[in-house]
Formats: C-alpha cells, structure tokens, sequence
C-alpha cells in the first residue's frame, strides 16, 4: 500500500528550446525516485512535474541543473520571455564570440598560408598564431554543448550534443581544425536560431497575455469607485469601464451603452454595440461611452484567459503529426550513427579508399544525424495555428483538434443559435376585420409585459421598436403549454398557440389555413382573441443567420457534406430553414439522446463527423463527435466544456475558415517534414559521392532548421 502524498509542482525551465533538452531532463528526474509523472512543453518553457514526499522540489530543480538547464518556480502572471533568448544571453554571447573567433583564424589564416589553404583547396600547414582563434572558436561555439554531451554521454544517451562533440573532435583529430571551428560556430548559431524561432513563438502568446487589463475600477455600494487588480474581483461585482478604456474582465453591461472593439477576441472587424445585458469580454476596448459592467467571471477564468492557458499548453494534446515525428526521431538517429560507423569501418577494411576519408565522410553523417529542427518545427506549426485561430476568435482545445478538422467529411448543425440567430423576432402580424397590426401587438405586449420566455421577448421589443404603448394586463394566468388568459380593460383576453384555438373552438377554416401557412414558413404562430372573437395573429420566427447561406456553400465547395441540421424543433420548420439555408439533410423533433443517435449513425457511415451547436442539449452530440464546435460567445457552458472548439464570436463564417486552417498547417507540417528529411538525404548521397564537407552539412543542416521553422511561423499571420 502507498501512503505516500502526491502533489504537482509547476516549473519555468530556461532555455528549453529542443526535443533533446526535454529527453535530458526526462533522463535526470524520471528515475529519482519519487518522481511520478512529468510533463514538458517546450514551445510554453513550463514543465509539471507530480512527485511525493520522497524527493523534494529542490531535488528537482537539482535535476534539471543536471541535465543543463535552469529551473525556476512557474509563475502564471510571469512574462513569457525567457532571458536565455535576449540579445544579451550567454549563448548568443558565445555564439557571436565564436563567429568573430573564425573569422579572425580564417584571416590569419588566409594572411599567413593563402586563402586556397584557409578554405581547404589546397593542402597546407596551420601555424599556430591561426591554431589560437580557431581553438576560440571551437571552445566558445561549443561552451553551452560539450558539457551537455559529457553528460549525455556518461547516460548512454547519443543526442545531438554528442554527435556535435564527436565530429568536432574527429575533425581535429584528423587535422581539419578550420572545419570543427566552423563546425562549432554553425552549430552554435542553428541553436541560437532555434531558440530564437521558439522565443517567437512564445511571445505570440504572450501578446494575448498583455491584452487584459491588470487593475479594475470597482464600483462600492456607496457609488465610490476603487481601483484594485482585476485577479481579485470576484463575479457579480459592479465595475466601471471609461471610453478608450479595455474591459478587465467579462461581464454584462448594467448601465450604459456603448460599442465594443472585439478584435482580439472575436476577430471581429468592426465594433459591435453594446447595450444593458449584452455580454464583453476582458481584453476587448470600450469605443464610446462610460459604462458600468456587472461581471460573470473571474480573470482566470475569463475568454481571454482561456485562450492563452489552451494555446501555452497545445502540445499536452500532441497532434499526430507530432507524435509520429517524435517516433521518428527516436528511430532515425541510432540508425543514422549505425550506418556512420559501418561508413567509418567497412569501406577502409574492404580496401576502398584510407582511413582518414572514410572517417570524415562517417564524422559527416554525424552532423546530419541531428533531427531537433525536424522535432521542433511541427509544434511551432502548431502553436502559430493556434494562435493564429485564437486571434481569429476560435478557441482550439488542442494541437491534436488542430488537424482534425481538416479531415472532417460530414457536419451535423443545431438549428437554434447556430444556423439562426437564437433570438426570435416579430416577422408578420395578421389582423382579424377591425382590428389594426398596432392593437395586435398591444394586445400581446400587454399579455406578455411580465413573461421571461423568448416569444414573449419578442413581442415586447416588437412593440418598444414600433413605439407601440401598451399597459400590462390584468389577472395574468399560464396554461401550460398552451398560452395565457388576462384582463385587459375589464375584458378577458387570450393569447395562444395555434393549439389553443383549436381548443377553444373559436378557429374558422380560413384560421386554420393563415397558420398553417406560416408555421409551413418557419414561425411559431400566436393567435390574440377575446371570448367572443380572434382579433388576429402574430408570427414569430428565428431568422437565419445573414451568412448561413453563403457558409453552406463554401462548406460544400471543401467537399464537407451532408450538412445535416439536428433540430428539436417541428419538422415544418426544420425542413423551412434548412431549405433557406441549402442544408442536406434534415432530421427534426429530436431529443438530445435522438441527436445522439443520429450524429452515432453518420460516424457509421462517414467515420469523420463534426458537430456545431451552442446549448445544453447539443452537449452530448458534440461530445460524441469526431470535432465539436460550439458557438461560444452566446453558448451554454455545457456545450463549450463539451466541445473541441469554441468560437468565440459566434460567427458561422469561421467553421469553413478553421476546415481551410486545418488543412493549410496539415500540409505546412508535411512540406517541413519531407524538406528536412530531404536535405539529409541529398547530404548522405553527397557524403558517399565524395561531394559533401563538414561545415557544408551543417550549415545545410542549419539553413534548413531556418527555412522550416520561419515555414512553421508563417501560420501566425493567417487570421488575416
């Protein structure tokens, strides 16, 4: 039995810019005894760590400093900029010092033998006034290396630190002292360039992290106001936001109107008004006017927050890619030092060639033996995807839902909130003979003035728009699903569905024919009358949203269908939206386990399938599916928590743009892979043709690093 404690400890590590420092930190700290569970991501420099209480967080950070590295307490509020990355850091002090170094030996060089023999042309000797900086060179290319390679060495763990040290030293062993000076500083600046790629990475997120406002004005019961730090304002607490100013938190407008900058949140390019009960998010820019918010959640738990806590921790769901580049390289690089030694071994004792050649072709394959820009450069395609979707307004859970979306073949929709706008609206009013459209509506205000439910909203801003007055009604009593009685003026006065006339037998054959040719339209129909007579109807539908139509076909023009909508709604006016809107299928009057089976039986059939929608029914569906999406500024917290990916802006348009994202970075990733391993394989021809030296390998190596991570961050611009 256990009886040890467990608990988690968060830690920044410094200058963790490489699959190999994580498998040297892995090698450190999982052994120790203790040690449960660990967890590294090198693009967010944070490692986790899970442990009891026999080892201690200073045996850990003691374990990092093993491996090379420097660990510090996590602090989330902390900037994401690493100083190891500054124009000022050891490594790229060392690495400019090793640059200068062989420049230095190269012209001494040149100046003392002739530039043929500097650059390896001709044959020649090395006096030592040029032996001096090249050895610079090579001790200050190599400072933050060759202690890394020892270590990994004394581990039986051949890095790319080991391979480095040996080709350096073989190259001075067989008297090629230029070459492992150059071979020094290449490799010194391919660091330096990764860590640079990785830092930019970084700071990427680190702008969303400067998007939300540290303090918070906060509005005391005695109407005085108090500036304190956003994180310790707690829900519900009235606060004051002035023109210009960033909302600190999310929140509803409680007093006041204004227009918001969504932006950098939502990717939404114009500002979008804001009136008493509409929702901001922290991060976004009060345009207008001065209003107070009533605030909904904590900072830590705001939009903003959440989108930079799932974009720093993309790589704790790998994507495929990722992983099977890992697997990879833990394959290719044993293999790759197998085969340079059998180069090294083979050819000298069959009698083809000397020694000294097939040496340096073997020291050779070692360069390009190295595989940490193949590694890094998937989770940099990742994250700037991410990022890249986060500035857009889509929230992706994930590295690995990153992809997925680009495979998705079929798409279940929820109609209510997603396809329409979820907000029902006044579209017709019928008076009966006698009547005016304005008495109707009234009439149904007045009966409605004090209901909660979406159709009597409806009305009621109906009524406010048309600058209809009206009175609240008497006596006000609910028929359960069927509608309401009142006095209005001494006089009892219905309202009602199409059912509850039929119920009171007041309905004529021309009644019945106007309401069933709006329900067949889409609305919910709602019949006004007294006891004698029916003063006439009042339509009400929930209008599809303006881009529906058009985002159907741009779906359909991905090859993404059926577009299936799942609706609880009645069939008629399932089959009216989906019609309006160029849907597929229909299947309506569900339940949520009906849409649970309906989504089960297109995963049957197309493998494949996503699902948008945005309430509480909609969250096992979303679930089940290959990718859910929830439309999640307006959404239930049921269906954003379900989901793999939220849209903040609850734009529909932003469905084909994540399909188009996805399959940009999936074939992002493929050029990176297939060019990195293209180079090593063209060296490896030229290094047996005969054609290939050791500082051309990796400075080819070094270049390539380059080429596929700026490939990688070319993802970051676009949500333009």
């Amino acid at each position: 039995m256990n009886d040890h404690s467990v608990r988690r400890a968060e830690f920044k590590i410094l200058g963790m810019d490489c699959a190999e420092e994580t498998a040297a930190i892995e090698a450190e700290l999982l052994p120790q005894i203790g040690v449960q569970k660990l967890s590294l991501n090198i693009l967010n420099g944070k490692m986790s760590v899970e442990f009891d209480d026999r080892t201690s967080e200073n045996a850990i950070v003691e374990g990092v400093r093993r491996a090379g590295l420097k660990a510090q307490p996590w602090i989330t509020e902390a900037s994401t900029s690493d100083p190891i990355q500054s124009g000022h850091s050891p490594q790229s002090l060392a690495m400019t010092l090793s640059g200068a170094s062989l420049l230095l030996g190269l012209a001494l060089h040149s100046l003392l033998h002739g530039w043929r023999t500097a650059l390896g042309v001709e044959e020649g000797t090395l006096s030592l006034a040029a032996w001096i900086p090249y050895l610079l060179a090579i001790l200050s290319g190599g400072w933050f290396v060759f202690p890394k390679a020892i270590h990994s060495a004394r581990r039986f763990r051949l890095d790319m630190n080991v391979l480095m040290t040996v080709a350096v030293i073989g190259a001075i062993v067989i008297g090629q002292v230029p070459e492992a000076a150059t071979v020094a500083f290449l490799f010194s600046l391919s660091l330096w360039l990764e860590s640079w790629s990785v830092g930019r990475a970084r700071r990427a997120i680190g702008a969303l992290m400067e998007l939300s406002p540290e303090k918070a004005r906060v509005l005391s019961p005695d109407g005085s106001l108090q500036t304190v730090d956003a994180k310790d304002v707690e829900i519900g607490t009235r606060i004051a936001v002035q023109p210009g100013d960033r909302f600190p938190l999310d929140g509803i407008i409680a007093v006041g109107e204004t227009s918001a900058n969504q932006a950098p949140i939502t990717g939404e390019s114009m500002p979008v008004p804001k009136r008493p009960g509409d929702q901001v998010f922290a991060g976004t820019i009060n345009e207008d006017g001065a209003v107070e918010v009533t605030t909904t959640r904590r900072a830590d738990d705001s939009a903003i927050a959440r989108i930079i806590s799932l974009v720093a921790d993309a790589q704790q769901q790998k994507s495929a890619s990722e992983q099977w580049v890992e697997v990879f390289a833990r394959t290719y690089t044993p293999t790759v030092l197998v085969f340079a030694i059998l180069i090294i071994l083979v050819p000298p004792i069959a009698g083809f060639g000397t020694w000294n050649e097939w040496f340096y072709k073997g020291l050779v394959l070692l360069v390009i033996a190295c595989p940490c820009a193949l590694v890094i450069s998937t989770p940099v395609s990742i994250v700037a995807a991410m990022t890249a979707a986060a500035h857009r307004g889509i929230l992706i859970k994930g590295g690995r839902f990153v992809e997925v979306a680009g495979t998705l073949r079929a798409l279940a929709m929820d109609k209510t909130g997603t396809i329409t706008l979820g907000r029902p609206t006044v579209n017709d009013i019928l008076p009966e003979v006698s009547h005016t459209k304005e008495e109707i509506l009234a009439t149904a205000a007045a009966i409605e003035s004090r209901s909660e439910h979406p159709l009597a909203k409806a009305i009621l801003v109906a009524a406010r728009d048309r600058g209809v007055s009206f009175q609240p009604a008497d006596d006000v009593r609910t028929i359960q699903g069927k509608g309401m009685t009142s006095k209005i003026n001494g006089n009892t006065t219905w309202l009602g569905s199409h059912r509850f006339l039929e119920e009171r037998s007041q309905e004529t054959p021309e009644l019945h024919e106007s309401a069933e040719r709006l329900s067949a339209a889409g609305s919910s129909v709602i019949v006004v009358g007294k006891d004698d007579h029916v003063c006439g109807m009042i339509a009400v539908a929930d209008p599809i949203r303006p881009d529906a139509k058009s985002v159907i076909d741009e779906l359909h023009v991905l090859n993404v269908r059926p577009l299936v909508l799942l609706t609880g709604d009645n069939r008629p006016t399932a089959e009216s939206i989906a019609r309006e809107a160029g849907l597929d299928e229909v299947r309506a009057e569900l339940l949520p386990a009906d849409k649970l089976s309906a989504l089960d039986e297109l995963l049957n059939k197309y493998q494949f399938v996503g699902m948008v929608g945005d309430g509480v029914n909609d969250a096992p569906a979303l679930a089940r599916s290959t990718l859910g999406i929830a439309m999640g500024a307006m959404g239930s917290d049921a269906a954003i928590e379900a989901a793999d990916v939220a849209l903040m802006s609850d734009d529909l348009s932003a469905v084909p743009w994540l399909i188009r994202h996805s399959r940009r970075t999936v074939g992002v990733i493929r050029q990176n892979v297939f060019f990195s391993l293209g180079v090593k394989a063209v060296f490896v021809v030229l290094t047996l043709a005969g054609f290939a030296s050791l500082w051309a390998a990796i400075a080819a190596d070094t270049g390539a690093s380059l080429l596929v991570i700026a490939n990688g961050l070319r993802l970051l611009r676009a949500h333009a």
